[in-house]
């Protein structure tokens, strides 16, 4: 074999459109690229001239997925501007806000996306033939996570009740009791769940990360904390700008994250473990160990496992909110608008999500700034499918072009969706 190109025209539901395309000559690998061919879709210029009350409304439109990431993210940073203080129970119910969007996503993402690759399957569906009993849990499971976001955010896809200074809604203890109900169903189910995909088999491949993630002086971080890696980088999130850039690539139409001086990392799932797995629950740790993950993974096939335990970790987190919970005397604190610039960072499922807002003084959008994590992992995915190709060039095409998919989907909800549906074509040279 002198040579040959893998190429995948399209991968659907991607943040827009994108493909593939892996170049080998003479035994080696010359090219990987990540193709995401993403349509304008403007929501950095369109939040321009709106209000910045309007902001979590419009900005939960970008993912269907994590809507809950975007407005929060959105929230925080116009709060940072305005230095707005949030009260404890509100504080609160938006990290369990968030818990319920981590378990929907991980469980569409671990039962419905990602395991049929570890089990042979071309799509859950086909898998549900053979374990219908655990495709059940799974859509149990991402049931649960959605009946959180209902009930605190209005609705379970695109949630209305987040402003900025808190909620339109404050939910009454009684409101939460149903939750807690099923959330306790739900702490067996995940334990099922990581003892489940631990029994899998994982191809064997680790590398030398640089994670970035937030990190809390106590918490397993959600909406707060400093950015951090495992190479030393610790900054404030106001920071953000100083230290990473964005920059465009003939390739593809969505721009790719560095570290400047550093390059490309690695951020989701994986990374939040690996930096603040002292921050888990015990039995999350207890479980991450059983299943045969220590401290520190390297391995992102492994970010199944992670993906199960956090999983677990919201569950419980989610339990210890509703038991604690008393109703705020407001569902919101007052905001004032000002001329002013603001900043924030949280996790979503995917990973870190950056949002900095500069307002008049009349409290309008002047510009806007989105870092998602999609953006943030396409240059280690690259990185990674050059290496994973390079020490699997024997393979069979067709085996090969199954792991360099399933690589893909090791990442995040978004890429992986539509990774199960790809037309690849082979090209020799």
């Amino acid at each position: 074999m002198t040579g040959k190109n893998i190429i995948v025209k399209y991968l659907a539901r991607v943040e827009g459109e994108g493909g593939l395309n892996i170049q080998i000559k003479d035994n080696a690998v010359t090219r990987v690229q990540l193709k995401i061919f993403e349509p304008p879709r403007f929501f950095e210029a369109f939040l321009r001239g709106r209000n910045f009350t309007e902001a979590p409304d419009i900005t939960c439109r970008i993912c269907g997925i994590c809507p809950v990431a975007y407005q929060m993210s959105a929230v925080h940073a116009l709060e940072a501007a305005l230095g707005v203080k949030i009260p404890g129970p509100i504080r609160a119910l938006r990290r369990l806000l968030y818990c319920g969007e981590w378990i929907e996503s991980h469980g569409l993402h671990v039962f419905m996306l990602h395991a049929p690759d570890f089990l042979g399957y071309q799509d859950a569906i086909q898998m549900a033939q053979d374990h219908p009993d655990t495709v059940k849990m799974g859509l149990k499971l991402k049931k649960v996570g959605n009946d959180i976001v209902t009930v605190l955010g209005g609705r379970e896809i695109h949630p209305i009740n987040v402003r900025v200074g808190g909620f339109y809604k404050a939910p009454n203890p009684r409101d939460l009791a149903p939750l807690a109900e099923s959330l306790k169903w739900a702490r067996e189910a995940a334990v099922k769940t990581v003892r489940w995909v631990g029994g899998f088999t994982f191809p064997e491949f680790e590398r030398d990360y640089e994670f970035v993630a937030l990190r809390h002086g106590h918490e397993y971080p959600f909406n707060e904390g400093r950015v951090v890696s495992n190479k030393g980088l610790d900054i404030a999130v106001q920071d953000y700008e100083q230290h990473f850039a964005e920059e465009q690539v003939p390739h593809s139409h969505a721009l790719h994250s560095s570290l400047k001086g550093r390059g490309v990392y690695f951020t989701g799932p994986l990374a939040r473990y690996n930096l603040n797995f002292d921050r888990l629950t015990p039995l999350a740790r207890e479980m991450a160990r059983e299943a045969g993950l220590g401290p520190v993974c390297l391995n992102p096939f492994q970010s199944i496992i992670v993906r199960a335990v956090e999983m677990l970790y919201a569950v419980e987190e989610a339990l210890a909110i509703i038991a604690a919970y008393e109703k705020p005397d407001q569902p919101a604190v007052p905001v004032e608008p000002r001329a002013t610039t603001g900043c924030a960072a949280t996790e979503a499922p995917r990973g870190l999500l950056y949002h900095r807002y500069r307002l008049d003084a009349n409290g309008v959008i002047l510009e806007a700034k989105i870092v998602p994590p999609t953006s943030q992992n396409q240059g280690i995915i690259e990185d990674d499918l050059y290496h994973f190709v390079s020490s699997r060039l024997n393979l069979p095409e067709d085996e090969l072009t199954w792991q360099c998919e399933q690589m893909v989907r090791n990442y995040d909800p978004c890429i992986s969706c539509a990774t199960h549906f790809l037309k690849l074509n082979l090209e020799r040279c």
